[in-house]
């Protein structure tokens, strides 16, 4: 089964990669693709096919998949360009006559009122009518999703939000990406399949704070304000107004219940628990 995982200079592409070598799938059966091949040296170096890849660019796409039976399309990272860049690695597949594409999407795409999912609500639209087999990934929240507020945590001995008391189900990156190499291995047996990940169990801000002071060893407080506040934190710590507001509008998705659900498939999918919260955040200290 040749393999083609995108994005493979990205987090969650280079452990997807990772997750296939490890399960015993054959180096020389997978093609490492993203847009700086100098940064894929050390996966060519174990054997692992490379190719340098451009979303904005068809003709590299097609190039990298023409003969793959499988192609791993991790969601782009340009928010407002992503919908064209996907349909072009979608009519790349079709072209070079992929058998199976999975797609890294965003929880309940197609019904959330996630402020993130309309672009991935749109790729999925674009994948489903495309004629292509296929596999949706909604990836839930990772944990490494917090790394600024492990590091703000330590300096100031608090995390600020304004969640209210919203829960966020959220797993490690690795856990996903155990769940993609799953089905870029047996594709057959997932072909078609919307699949809703996400972690085991669902923290509060509470609890997040708990974790943080048992991973720092210091007391972390939970500082929960309104999104007006938080703003306003936000805005006077540098970020600029689009970005605050960005922020603002994820944690009133979070606090909305958008990011709670704990239906159990992640888990089911890779055949183990879930990475709990607590572990991942140690490994971000």
């Amino acid at each position: 089964m040749s393999v083609v995982v995108t994005g493979a200079t990205g987090h969650l592409g280079r452990l997807v990669v990772e997750e296939l070598l490890a399960a015993g799938h054959p180096a020389d059966r997978i093609t490492a693709a993203g847009r700086d091949a100098g940064r894929l040296a050390a996966l060519a170096e174990r054997g692992v096919a490379t190719a340098r890849i451009d979303f904005e660019d068809p003709a590299s796409l097609k190039a990298a998949f023409e003969g793959a039976q499988t192609v791993l399309l991790v969601s782009g990272s340009e928010v407002g360009k992503r919908v064209e860049q996907h349909r072009n690695a979608i009519e790349a597949a079709r072209a070079a006559g992929v058998g199976h594409l999975v797609y890294t999407s965003a929880p309940r795409a197609t019904t959330t009122s996630l402020v993130l999912a309309p672009e991935h609500k749109a790729t999925e639209e674009i994948l489903t009518a495309s004629g292509l087999t296929y596999t949706i990934l909604r990836n839930g929240w990772y944990h490494e999703n917090y790394e600024q507020q492990v590091h703000q945590a330590r300096e100031t001995g608090a995390v600020v939000a304004s969640v209210g008391e919203g829960r966020v189900a959220s797993a490690a990156r690795r856990d996903y990406a155990a769940a993609a190499a799953v089905v870029l291995r047996n594709p057959a047996e997932h072909a078609d399949a919307v699949y809703e990940l996400s972690g085991d169990s669902a923290w509060n801000l509470d609890e997040f704070a708990a974790a943080l002071t048992e991973v720092l060893g210091r007391e972390v407080a939970a500082r929960n304000v309104t999104p007006e506040e938080h703003l306003a934190v936000l805005t006077g710590a540098g970020l600029d107004e689009g970005t605050a507001g960005f922020v603002v509008a994820l944690d009133g998705n979070t606090r909305d219940g958008e990011l709670a659900a704990t239906g159990g498939e992640l888990a089911r999918l890779i055949g183990r628990p879930t990475t709990p919260l607590a572990e991942s955040l140690r490994a971000l200290a």
